[in-house]
């Protein structure tokens, strides 16, 4: 990765309005005939700070991107309705919002951590062709989920502690640096995910995270039950996960056992936490790539050697 990213404007953006009038930024970039791409991005964090993985798809695909309610470049909801079957149907509408206003036409959508369990909850998800879903926080039937459950009441409660205000977006990158779960980005990632994630505070001096603590606690007290709501059986669609190291200690939430991830199409990146994206884009490029090529969808990618990760 390198020191710095800028991420670029849009060949296009547009405000969609959800269900109960919440305007959400939907941005596209990339190819206009190329293969359709919707993606965006996990719990408390925005898809911009994704932009060294997505930049990987824009010469060739049709990408549209944007942010989770009350994240990244939309403005603060309701707290009061912020919620997973919310965000669900708002997925449904920026679904059917890029199907008027470009074309109706097949499209994969690509989703990390929380936007994953939303998107298996949307109402649109069977007019996805396939999904490729980042550490999903996947429950298949008969899993215990007593510590799992616990790992959300507990990340719940570390993040309605979080500090929410800083001087600077250097100074919120130099917080991160001196965090366990982010020591996986380099400077230019920690600088690209404090930009994304704060805002200048009105006509304050200082800045403070686009997504509230609160906000993104709520997240962390029903993930869980969500996620053993979720029937893949009943998907219409393929589904390809990529997971983080199975073997490594993750920060943030656990992946799956790999037996149980065996149903799917399932990869890990070696050597990567839950935000294996902002950590190792090149190689969660290379892996999303094969993936689509194997569906008919662009070219397959190589690393340097000739081989995939």
């Amino acid at each position: 990765m390198t020191d710095a990213w800028t991420v670029p404007e849009p060949d296009d953006v547009h405000e969609v309005r959800t269900a109960d009038g919440y305007p959400i930024a939907l941005r596209r970039y990339g190819k206009p005939d190329g293969p359709r791409l919707v993606m965006s991005h996990g719990n408390g964090f925005a898809i911009d700070a994704y932009w060294p993985y997505w930049s990987r798809f824009i010469e060739e695909f049709d990408v549209f991107v944007h942010d989770i309610r009350s994240h990244g470049r939309n403005p603060v909801g309701d707290l009061d309705v912020h919620s997973i079957p919310m965000i669900a149907e708002d997925f449904t509408c920026v679904s059917r919002h890029i199907d008027r206003r470009f074309g109706a036409r097949s499209k994969v959508g690509v989703f990390h951590s929380l936007s994953a369990l939303a998107v298996l909850h949307a109402p649109i998800v069977h007019d996805y062709a396939a999904l490729v879903l980042f550490d999903p926080p996947i429950l298949l039937p008969g899993r215990t989920t007593g510590d799992l459950e616990k790992v959300g009441s507990t990340m719940g409660r570390a993040t309605r502690k979080r500090r929410e205000r800083f001087e600077t977006p250097a100074a919120y990158a130099a917080f991160l640096s001196t965090r366990d779960a982010f020591a996986g980005l380099d400077a230019g990632g920690l600088d690209l995910l404090a930009r994304a994630t704060l805002r200048p505070v009105g006509t304050s001096a200082g800045y403070r995270l686009s997504c509230p603590p609160e906000h993104e606690a709520r997240m962390w007290d029903s993930l869980y039950p969500f996620a053993r709501m979720v029937d893949y059986g009943a998907i219409p669609c393929p589904i390809k996960v990529i997971g983080s190291d199975p073997t490594m200690c993750n920060s943030f939430l656990p992946s799956t056992e790999v037996p149980e991830l065996l149903r799917l199409d399932y990869d890990f990146v070696p050597e990567t936490t839950h935000l294996l994206q902002l950590e190792n884009p090149e190689a969660c490029a290379a892996f999303t790539l094969d993936y689509l090529a194997r569906r008919g969808r662009g070219r397959r990618a190589e690393s340097r050697d000739g081989r995939l990760p």
